[in-house]
């Protein structure tokens, strides 16, 4: 059911008859996959990863429960589900269905799961670093005067051991630094060193260095023609979720910057699927979500899709999800009032089909159905349809640590980030800096020091001769009455009274 200019979704309309397809000259139009937890959301990113592969399109997934891991390996006769899964492929006219692996990098941000994935300070930037550490507009500022003079003073910030030097640096000359850059406090910036601090314990220090990533090697075919799967191990990094949206949002940033424009490319360049994308709005300012709406916006320009994955609609602003323009609707829950009005809204979202009540189908559909939307060949959104979701060719579920092992070991990526690389940057030169202050305020103390004791030694010598020209006079003094002086006055008088 592939063809060269789609992916085959699953059979919608009448018995799942009707092919429903995501025409590739639109998957860089984003998308959207959401649903209740259980209902088959991980299955549909599987199966669009697995179709964009085998399209020539790379892929780049977060993997939050290991789940996707399976795409490294080929389905099974003898799995549990394999009698289910053909009996679906039957019912939706998916006739060419068939069990097959596909090429899998996996990448880890704390590099035990996956290859290690850094960048450097200054390539996070100084609004997304300020996002990462939760900091207040002062402190923001505070960062982005430590950034400015960095800059100005030729100095690379690369890892935290730097950020933290320039800090501490901006801290020490806060006075100098406040007349030239803009008013800057102790407090200040302790408080960015203590958050500093939190993210360091929670294993960040790993993800800044070098050698950073390249884009080229996640943006890459296989010898073959398909696109390699880029899955992100972020199990572990689920439990840290500032670093896992802020990393992600980094690395869309970074797409959008390094790209070309490539106009309205045939098929995609790259799709970027971002799960648990409510971490990325929860609580964030409003630069920020500015931000990620202008990237969405402007991305698809350069080739990139980007595929939003959450429980509720609601999680993505309006602004963000307006552009969303393929999208899978799993089975949304209403228990509540609020669940009521957000169900609706969704509904409401989906270009309606006289068939069915659209939200009561939201509500109705089972694990592995869903209500779908995908742009026709004009661009515009199609009617909304109830589909039963095509089975996937590799594995369901996660595939094992010795598996995973020997994925890492044959890929093309196997060494290449593995030792981290320590050029010459901020904390060494302000090292250095200090050193040689340090020195020359011990030779300028020892030069004082032997000033001072070469004084002390010309004191004491004046002190000593003027001590021995005194008790010269005081024994001269003494000699005129002494014992032989008085013998003599008594002879002389002896000698007159004779």
């Amino acid at each position: 059911m592939m063809d060269q200019d789609s992916i085959f979704i699953g059979g919608g309309g009448e018995n799942y008859a009707v092919p429903q397809t995501l025409l590739l000259k639109f998957g860089n139009r984003h998308g959207l996959i959401a649903g209740a937890t259980g209902t088959g959301k991980t299955v549909s990113l599987q199966i669009l990863a697995e179709g964009f592969s085998a399209a020539g399109v790379p892929v780049f997934l977060a993997d939050v429960k290991s789940d996707l891991s399976g795409l490294a390996a080929s389905g099974t006769h003898e799995h549990k589900l394999h009698d289910k899964l053909v009996a679906r492929a039957e019912t939706i006219g998916f006739d060419d269905f068939g069990y097959d692996d596909f090429p899998v990098v996996f990448w880890d941000l704390f590099g035990e799961n996956g290859h290690p994935i850094r960048t450097t300070v200054t390539e996070m930037g100084p609004l997304l670093l300020s996002q990462l550490l939760g900091l207040n507009e002062t402190q923001e500022g505070v960062i982005n005067i430590a950034f400015t003079i960095a800059d100005d003073q030729g100095m690379l910030l690369l890892d935290l051991k730097d950020l933290r030097a320039i800090l501490n640096h901006v801290g020490e000359n806060a006075s100098d630094i406040s007349t030239t850059y803009g008013y800057v406090t102790k407090s200040s910036v302790g408080a960015i060193l203590r958050r500093l601090l939190v993210l360091e314990q929670q294993g960040g220090e790993g993800f800044f260095g070098e050698p950073a990533l390249k884009l080229s090697d996640m943006i890459a075919l296989t010898p073959k023609g398909l696109g390699r799967i880029n899955i992100l191990a972020a199990e572990k990094l689920m439990q840290s979720p500032k670093l896992y949206a802020t990393f992600l949002l980094w690395l869309l940033s970074e797409l959008f910057e390094e790209l070309p424009e490539v106009g309205n490319p045939d098929k995609p360049k790259l799709v970027f699927f971002f799960d648990e994308a409510h971490l990325l709005f929860d609580g964030a300012p409003r630069a920020l979500v500015e931000k990620v709406e202008q990237v969405a916006r402007l991305i698809r320009s350069k080739g990139v899709g980007v595929y939003f994955v959450t429980q509720n609609p609601a999680d993505i602003p309006d602004d963000i999800l307006g552009q969303l323009g393929n999208r899978v609707q799993h089975a949304l829950r209403a228990f509540t009032a609020k669940d009521r009005k957000e169900l609706k809204q969704a509904a409401e979202t989906y270009r309606d089909n006289p068939s069915f009540d659209t939200s009561l189908a939201i509500q109705e559909v089972g694990t592995g159905e869903a209500v779908t939307s995908m742009l026709d060949a004009k661009g515009i959104p199609t009617m909304v349809e109830r589909t039963l979701i095509r089975p996937p060719s590799s594995q369901l579920g996660p595939i094992t640590t010795a598996e995973r092992k020997a994925v890492m070991n044959a890929s093309p990526m196997a060494g290449k980030y593995d030792q981290t690389l320590d050029r010459v940057s901020a904390f060494e030169m302000l090292t250095k800096r200090a050193d040689m202050a340090a020195k020359a305020a011990e030779e300028a103390e020892a030069a004082e020091d032997a000033l001072e004791e070469q004084e002390r030694v010309l004191k004491q010598a004046r002190r000593y001769d003027g001590k021995q020209t005194g008790r010269s006079s005081s024994r001269s003094r003494k000699s005129t009455g002494g014992f032989g002086d008085a013998i003599a006055s008594i002879v002389v008088k002896e000698l007159k009274g004779t």
